[in-house]
């Protein structure tokens, strides 16, 4: 038995890139996983050890639906993975508009800390909550103001709820991606495949597999240790807005 084998846990933005690889990730160690995610159709392409359910994290609603579901399909909380994220656009802040700014903030601030919230109540102790933050939380780059606010307040929020937790047997962790190669620039440029491609050319990006190893990493020290952050990049980059790249 491997030292995840017959916990429980919840997946958020499991639909697809590190939500979903994470999903899966922990569903071979044995984990009884719940995904969330508004596309339902692709959360039931996960398969077995997975238990699809509709969740939109910027709807209070929805969210405590989805948990309630959750908690009664996979039997209690071990896990909490707040994967849910987006971006809108790549231009200067004055060219941003307040409906993106609306959707990327209760989406990636909002949604995560009221799925903590929600959750929290309910993991039991020895349990472990995971937040993917980016490395756009740590280092600004420019076109991104809004993107990085967001993922500048998920370290933030991670940190003073690690603050909030010391005494209790509950581990945190915050997992900061550079460059993975996902659909997070299709979704970022609206559709654009050609502008979305571009940013993964000339340079061997992360997969959203290595991600998923380093929040099973975590998951698995001893029950003493919490690894407060772990910060990934692709080798070839060195900052969110420095990449080398092949030439053509």
């Amino acid at each position: 038995m491997g030292a995840l084998d017959g916990k429980t846990a919840i997946v958020t933005g499991a639909s697809s890139g590190i939500g979903a690889a994470t999903a899966l990730a922990l569903a071979r160690e044995g984990v009884r996983v719940a995904a969330g995610a508004r596309r339902v159709d692709r959360l039931e392409e996960l398969g077995a050890g997975v238990v699809p359910l509709a969740l939109d994290v910027t709807d209070p609603e929805s969210a405590a639906a989805f948990v309630d579901r959750a908690l009664a399909e996979v039997g209690g909380l071990d896990i909490l993975v707040n994967a849910a994220g987006l971006a809108l656009g790549r231009e200067p802040f004055w060219e941003s508009s307040e409906d993106d700014e609306r959707v990327v903030l209760e989406t990636n601030v909002n949604g995560l800390i009221r799925m903590t919230r929600l959750c929290l109540p309910h993991i039991r102790d020895g349990g472990h909550i995971v937040n993917i933050g980016s490395i756009a939380g740590r280092q600004a780059y420019e076109q991104g103001s809004i993107y990085v606010t967001s993922k500048f307040a998920v370290r933030g929020f991670t940190y003073a709820l690690r603050e909030d937790l010391l005494g209790r047997p509950i581990r945190l962790t915050t997992v900061d991606p550079g460059l993975v190669e996902t659909d997070f620039s299709l979704i970022r440029f609206r559709g654009d495949e050609e502008r979305a491609r571009a940013v993964y050319e000339g340079v061997e990006a992360m997969t959203p597999e290595d991600i998923a190893e380093c929040v099973v990493f975590a998951l698995t020290r001893p029950p003493h240790v919490n690894v407060d952050e772990l910060v990934v990049k692709a080798l070839a980059q060195s900052s969110g807005g420095r990449i080398l790249r092949e030439p053509n």
